[in-house]
């Protein structure tokens, strides 16, 4: 068994699991919407990368957003190629769960995914989410370009005021370039959709968050 505290350290690409050549084997279908979760998507649409803990509940959060066009959760962050579920939990690979999302920016902007994104879990809290623990359960944005980061780091400053007025902690949100977003296995895809009564930790901190 990993200690707790090994789960809470991201290890060095030397120390990672080693991985694999070969992406897990998908559907590539939403189970929700029916569409495909893989490349190419429709003309014009956006994508970002989020981590808000267990992806379950964040993933279903998104795909119920007007204007999200599909979402995938996966692993990004780490060192470890196509990843499964089980190395990803051991904290070994450096990775977080996270969302992919998809989305037409003519309906919904990236300020307001932002903002459905801090509501719903606490960016505060570091290695974790509530009782999930581990550096697989980190906050985390991950963008594709710089228009997208200044989007980001604006939404965070934000933010972070609103949580110093009611004398809550820093965000300690990891804020990055997307390298590679890995797919999670078909099992985890839309998972409460398959699985109604299953396993959902989003918790925000009621701290509204400012955008504009």
């Amino acid at each position: 068994m990993w200690k707790t505290q090994d789960k809470q350290a991201i290890p060095s690409a030397e120390d990672a699991l080693p991985g694999r050549e070969q992406p897990l084997q998908i559907t590539g279908t939403h189970h929700v919407n029916g569409r495909s979760i893989v490349p190419p998507y429709p003309q014009g649409c956006e994508e970002i990368v989020l981590g808000l803990g267990c992806f379950w509940g964040a993933e279903r959060l998104f795909w119920q957003l007007p204007g999200v066009v599909v979402t995938a959760v996966g692993y990004a962050g780490g060192h470890t190629p196509n990843p499964t579920y089980e190395e990803t939990c051991t904290g070994k690979t450096g990775h977080t769960e996270v969302v992919r999302v998809v989305f037409d920016p003519t309906v919904i902007g990236l300020p307001e995914i932002l903002r459905a994104s801090f509501e719903a879990h606490d960016p505060t809290q570091g290695m974790r989410q509530g009782n999930d623990i581990g550096s697989q359960y980190r906050s985390a944005i991950y963008y594709v370009d710089d228009a997208q980061r200044e989007i980001v780091e604006k939404s965070l400053a934000d933010y972070q005021q609103a949580l110093n007025q009611s004398g809550l902690g820093r965000i300690t949100t990891e804020v990055a370039p997307l390298e590679t977003f890995y797919y999670a296995e078909d099992f985890h895809q839309q998972y409460l959709a398959k699985n109604p009564g299953g396993y959902c930790g989003l918790k925000g901190t009621g701290i509204s968050c400012p955008i504009g």
